[in-house]
């Protein structure tokens, strides 16, 4: 092979293009790859932006694709960080139920984990919540003892090395401008010239489903952004919060809701909001990008989203704009929280998917064409089942790579 053709070539050097990356050439140690990432650097959005969180699985619809894959990919994600020197530590999770109403979703969580297979879960009630989190309040909740945060930024930097050592070209500062489909290989016109490759996997996250339309697929779907916002609790508060902090999640949305959470190095956080971005990589409020704006504004699923629930977006947004309205939401799982306890921390911008009827989609999604395959949605828990996606996407494209 020339020096610019690949078996495959990945589209995105978030966490999920590399540990696909990882999974191929594992298996196939002789396979030609190429990684393209249009940042400078890996895990520059939805990997870097990540709140750090080993997700147990609980929340999922048994027999989902996330269901089985986050179960699955924690305890690979645990395993390969002891077994490389990542940092990675147990916290323990709850998810507190602060009125009657939430009881019954309270009780359908715990149904799903138990049979999704998330060990340990346990049912308690406000005294055994007191003495997991002294500063917590609720009815009832549910411990998930299995719960552990990483930083993910150093688990890309392993799988980044252990490709290099594989021979794996991670080619950062290209992107993909082009695709055009040549009679025995694609042809993909980049910002450092031409290459070629068998077959595409496409892992670009916020820009997934511009490389699906580009290559040809049929796609009833657009990627919407939505911005997470974050406060950081004080560092002489950061003693109140031992582990996670999670309500119970409104089962319209594929959001976990306001939360607080620990990070490996002490820090707490307090969100993410969940507010429409104007800029598919619109980290702050006045970012605004006129082609991803009309994009969304023409794509009619966009619009019946909107009717749909521009209740929750009106409120997600005054709580994006008023600091006391955001406290307010961290009050009813912390009630002595006051404002001068938070400061102001990062945000991240999810990729959801929306279908044209104005769903959101709420489980992983991959799109198989004849020589590419596309990963169209893959928000939380994606960094924590990574492994165990990538192993799937190998699974399924290796037969026609090597074909």
């Amino acid at each position: 092979m020339a020096e610019n053709e690949y078996d495959v070539a990945i589209t995105g050097g978030g966490i999920l293009g590399l540990a696909t990356a990882l999974a191929l050439t594992r298996r196939q140690p002789r396979l030609r790859l190429a990684l393209l990432e249009k940042e400078e650097g890996l895990a520059a959005h939805q990997t870097g932006h990540n709140s750090g969180v080993i997700h147990s699985g609980i929340y999922y619809r048994p027999g989902s694709l996330k269901a089985s894959l986050c179960v699955r990919g924690a305890r690979s994600l645990i395993l390969f960080c002891r077994e490389k020197g990542i940092p990675v530590q147990r916290c323990g999770k709850v998810i507190v139920a602060v009125t009657e109403e939430e009881l019954p979703r309270l009780a359908e969580l715990h149904r799903r984990g138990t049979a999704n297979g998330v060990p340990d879960l346990a049912l308690i009630g406000p005294e055994r919540l007191r003495e997991l989190e002294p500063h917590a309040r609720g009815l009832r909740a549910i411990h998930v003892p299995g719960v552990w945060v990483v930083d993910y930024r150093r688990v890309v930097e392993v799988f980044a090395r252990e490709l290099r050592a594989a021979g794996a070209a991670l080619l950062t500062g290209t992107r993909l401008t082009g695709l055009a489909q040549g009679t025995r290989s694609l042809r993909l016109e980049t910002s450092r010239g031409e290459i070629s490759a068998r077959f595409l996997i496409n892992c670009a996250g916020l820009h997934a489903d511009r490389i699906a339309l580009r290559s040809g697929a049929s796609l009833p779907l657009r990627i919407i952004p939505f911005r997470g916002e974050y406060w950081e609790l004080a560092p002489e508060r950061r003693g109140s919060v031992r582990g996670l902090i999670y309500p119970v999640p409104d089962p319209r949305f594929p959001f976990l809701g306001v939360h607080l959470s620990v990070r490996i190095d002490g820090r707490v956080e307090a969100g993410p909001s969940a507010v429409l971005a104007l800029k598919r990589e619109g980290y702050r409020r006045r970012d605004l990008d006129p082609r991803d704006l009309c994009e969304m504004l023409l794509f009619p699923g966009f619009w019946r989203m909107a009717l749909r629930y521009w209740q929750t977006g009106l409120q997600e947004l005054g709580c994006s704009r008023s600091k006391a309205l955001f406290v307010r939401q961290v009050r009813r799982l912390m009630p002595d929280l006051q404002e001068r306890d938070l400061l102001p921390a990062g945000s991240g911008v999810r990729a959801q998917a929306v279908w044209n009827d104005g769903s959101l989609l709420d489980d992983f999604h991959l799109v198989q064409e004849k020589r590419s395959l596309h990963v169209c949605n893959a928000p939380s828990p994606a960094a924590t089942a990574s492994l165990a996606i990538g192993e799937q996407i190998a699974e399924a494209a290796l037969p026609r790579i090597v074909s």
